[in-house]
Parts: C-alpha cells; sequence; structure tokens
C-alpha cells in the first residue's frame, strides 16, 4: 500500500510538472486524474484514454493510474487478539485500507486455541470445560473511531449484503473493517461442514451472530436483519459440538455458561437495533 503511494505521487508530480506541455486533450485527462485520485472509474477511465505515446514518462507507471482497494485478510485470532494493536493504529491513522476478518471464533490455522472471538460456554484448546469469559465485540468497538467503515456479514445468510459491504467498503475513502461470519472444522457442525451455509443462514436467523454496515463519513448504522427469532438459539447451539461437548462434562456448568451466551446475544442485539433506530 505505501508502495502504491509512492508510485501515485511520482505520477501526480510528472503530471503536474507536464501539465503545460502537452496538448489539450492530455491536459484535461490530467486535470481529471489529479482532482479524482482515489476514484476507481475516473482513474480508469483515464487510464483507457491517455495516449501513452503522447506520454512515454508515464509507460512504466501507467498501471498505478488506476485506484485499487487494498484488503488486509485475517482470521479472529490476528483481528481480536495477537494483531489487535495493528488494527487499532491503521484505524487511527485513518489511511485507506480495508480489513477482511474471517471470524471463526477460534485460532482454526494453530489448532483450535480459544480467541477473544471465542462465545462463553464454547469448548476449545484452553478452553476445555468452556469458555469462561464473553465474545469480545470488535465491530462495536471499532466504529468508536472516526471516518470508518465497519460491517457484520454472513455470506449464507444474505449474499447481496455481503456483496453490498466489501464493495461499500472498498470504495470508502479510510480504514474499513468488514467481520465475516465463518463456519469452521473445530465448530464441529453436526451435518457436516457441507452444511456451513446453512449454518450461517441460522446463525443470523437465530440472533446468534447480527450483520450490519456502519458508515462513518456519513454516520449511518444499517441492520440488515431485524428480526432475529432467539427461540431457535438453543437449536443452533445444540448443533455443533463445541457447545454440546461441555454438557457432558459439567451439565450444571453447561446450563450456566449457554443461558448467559444467549443472554449476551439479546442483550448486543438491542445494542445494534437501538443504533439502527
Amino acid at each position: 500500500y505505501i508502495a502504491f503511494k509512492i508510485k501515485q505521487d511520482r505520477i501526480k508530480e510528472l503530471m503536474e510538472d507536464s501539465m503545460e506541455s502537452v496538448d489539450e486533450e492530455t491536459k484535461e485527462l490530467f486535470i481529471k486524474w489529479l482532482n479524482n485520485i482515489n476514484d476507481y472509474k475516473i482513474t480508469k477511465e483515464v487510464y483507457d484514454n491517455l495516449d501513452y505515446k503522447k506520454t512515454p514518462y508515464l509507460n512504466d507507471l501507467k498501471d498505478y493510474i488506476v485506484k485499487r482497494s487494498y484488503f488486509s485478510i485475517g482470521g479472529d485470532g490476528w483481528a481480536y487478539d495477537i494483531g489487535f494493536s495493528g488494527i487499532d493504529h491503521l484505524f487511527h491513522s485513518n489511511e485507506n485500507i480495508n480489513i477482511l476478518v474471517l471470524d471463526t471464533e477460534v485460532y482454526s490455522n494453530t489448532g483450535g486455541q480459544a480467541s477473544k472471538s471465542t462465545e462463553k460456554g464454547a469448548v476449545a484448546k484452553f478452553a476445555n470445560d468452556g469458555k469462561k469469559t464473553s465474545k469480545k465485540d470488535l465491530a462495536r468497538m471499532m466504529m468508536g473511531y472516526p471516518n470508518v467503515y465497519v460491517a457484520q456479514i454472513s455470506l449464507g445468510a444474505n449474499m447481496n449484503q455481503a456483496i453490498k459491504a466489501l464493495r461499500d467498503a472498498g470504495s470508502h475513502k479510510g480504514p474499513s473493517l468488514v467481520i465475516a461470519y465463518s463456519p469452521c472444522i473445530n465448530h464441529g457442525i453436526k451435518k457436516g461442514m457441507g452444511n456451513s451455509i446453512e449454518e450461517e443462514r441460522l446463525a443470523v436467523k437465530s440472533g446468534y451472530f447480527p450483520i450490519f454496515r456502519y458508515d462513518g463519513e456519513k454516520e449511518e448504522f444499517t441492520l440488515d436483519f431485524k428480526s432475529p427469532d432467539f427461540d431457535l438459539y438453543d437449536n443452533f447451539l445444540d448443533g455443533e459440538n463445541r457447545y454440546t461437548m461441555i454438557k457432558t462434562v459439567s451439565p450444571k456448568l453447561a446450563k450456566e455458561l449457554l443461558t448467559e451466551n444467549k443472554k449476551e446475544a439479546i442483550k448486543r442485539f438491542e445494542y445494534y437495533k437501538n443504533l439502527s433506530n
């Protein structure tokens, strides 16, 4: 991203320095680019219409004329835990970079350890008898920064909402964060990983994972699924081994933790519903 910015600055310098020595058509394209450097459609139009025989000094840089979107992609262990200070730094910098978090609610790549995204009551490595603490609400935290775009998506629940969120994040002039609910083999989905799309849908329908979009520039919050059925919540938990294993180990503790899990989900949804109102 930094390298791309340096290339853009060089293009800007070359265009400004040669502004009076080019023909009118080229001059108009230069001005259009300089005034719309962060607009994909306009920079693509300039890229397509420039005559590079007239501007040979741009030949080696022309691939950097079109505005690009940069996405940093990682899991919840990276985003919620070990890389969180980096995300904080990025959001505070107001740089135009996007972050996509594949939220499996566990350290998937290193063996299934609990992360700060793991929900209360879930069984994982280092939480063999169920995680005792609540899931960190990363989206809620990051919405506190100015000029940010924050969204939660679940592809199986609403594909169009997911595509819109990613598109909006890419066009937002500032930092963005998109958290994608991501079923994982460590969840122990009883119907099998082939049922992942349905599991994504049920996570939203039951209120387990709210989906929404927040545009900090406009200060607009959109709740994309407004009426979850919390009567389905226990069905969702019962469909995954990470939540049913604890019932075998300690039924009393399981009831306590999973009841708190549901109460916190309802409270979390009410918070986002109030924002949309």
